[in-house]
């Protein structure tokens, strides 16, 4: 799966990728293999497998997946629910990113239809998360991304109506298991707008739900939650207004668990168990501020990557949380997630300008690439390309 990007978040669920010679410069006219004009708007990001890309679009009637070749054109358009005007912004119906394994594309939307369609586009299952398990209650609706992996589907359902960790077989789309994930949290906190992810090593794997003041890892047959880590929204503290929207990342030697405004960011070790105060030794570092309040982190080499709103990026050393600098890069608002690939790392802001990093613990701008759209995707790395999918065109960035 190097060459292929089928989750919002790549190959590792990690926004790592293993392309090498992918572009550092570009812009309108300029090392841009293709640029194609899309009938509607979504923060999803694209993914790729083989020559297909996937990805959604919100247009006046309905919310469209659409499927295109790497070569830019249009293969086919299939409806997936109907829709509630085009989307003009971040707030729409079509934020949940597609998933796919190769056999089939997994989509969900903020109005709760969770649906899988084969790779021409046929409907293979499709149900209703709403109906099946509550109607939602959050205050910016749903944008949650379902995680896909080894032929399971789950669903982080965690809001004022309910909160409910499930997971789904991808062939049938029936319930495989449904746990209650419980919390002490209140108000606003009950509202998660992030997005679970997979830790591996190898010989093993978990489940990382985020939400309503805590982290939680669970054992993937049956969702028992394994540990949980506390404090996040310190009790001594608290605030009833930190929902949490940046999601937690993985790699097989640490997790890095942010929170939300500025508040504290966690590097766990991968064997942890019960529940993680501060100082417990299940952690690898525990800092008190400087998290991204929407971006997600990006752990590369020995560095972590906190990209914060304004285009400050926090790097710090993963064994130790020891910061080795916090730069601006941009100075603009992000909303994207970083991604890495060939010792680079890419952030990307909202007005179209991509920075591309030199990896590592000295801070250094290679490049700065504008392209004429307002970006709050995540990039997706595949084909020796960058595909950066704007409110208005779909950018094949590389060569033609």
């Amino acid at each position: 799966m190097a060459d292929n990007w089928p989750h919002w978040r790549g190959p590792g669920y990690n926004g790592v990728s293993a392309e090498k010679g992918l572009p550092v410069e570009w812009g309108e006219g300029k090392n841009v293999a293709w640029k194609l004009e899309l009938p509607g708007g979504s923060s999803a990001t694209p993914v790729v497998w083989g020559n297909q890309i996937f990805l959604l679009a919100q247009e006046e009637k309905q919310i469209s997946l659409l499927c295109v070749s790497t070569a830019g054109k249009v293969l086919w358009i299939a409806k997936v629910t109907d829709g509630k005007g085009k989307a003009s912004g971040e707030r729409t119906l079509a934020s949940p990113s597609p998933s796919t394994d190769g056999e089939r594309v997994y989509t969900m939307t903020g109005t709760g239809e969770v649906i899988a369609f084969d790779l021409n586009g046929r409907e293979s299952w499709r149900f209703n998360a709403q109906e099946r398990y509550g109607k939602f209650r959050y205050g910016f609706g749903y944008h949650t991304t379902p995680v896909l992996h080894a032929g399971r589907i789950y669903l982080q359902l965690i809001h004022s109506g309910g909160a409910w960790v499930v997971a789904i077989d991808a062939a049938s789309g029936k319930e495989i298991w449904k746990v209650e994930r419980p919390s002490d949290g209140v108000a606003e906190c009950e509202h998660s707008y992030t997005s679970p992810c997979i830790w591996r090593d190898g010989k093993q794997a978990r489940l990382i739900t985020h939400g309503n003041d805590y982290a939680i890892g669970h054992r993937l047959t049956d969702g028992k939650e394994l540990w949980r880590v506390a404090e996040l929204n310190p009790k001594a503290r608290y605030s009833r207004t930190l929902r949490f929207v940046s999601s937690p990342v993985a790699t097989p030697g640490l997790i890095v668990i942010p929170s939300a405004k500025g508040r504290g960011v966690v590097g766990l070790k991968p064997g942890a168990h019960g529940i993680i105060m501060p100082g417990n030794k299940s952690e690898q570092w525990r800092l008190t501020r400087g998290t991204p309040d929407v971006v997600s982190p990006l752990i590369y080499g020995r560095e972590v990557y906190l990209n914060r709103e304004n285009g400050s990026i926090l790097c710090l050393d993963a064994a130790t949380g020891e910061q080795h600098y916090s730069e601006r890069a941009h100075a603009q608002t992000y909303r994207a997630s970083p991604v890495a690939a060939d010792g680079k790392i890419y952030v990307t802001a909202r007005d179209g300008t991509v920075s591309v990093l030199k990896a590592g613990p000295k801070f250094e701008v290679l490049f700065k690439n504008k392209i004429n759209d307002s970006l709050t995707a995540s990039p997706a790395l595949a084909t020796g390309r960058i595909y950066l999918r704007g409110f208005k065109s779909l950018y094949a960035i590389g060569k033609k």
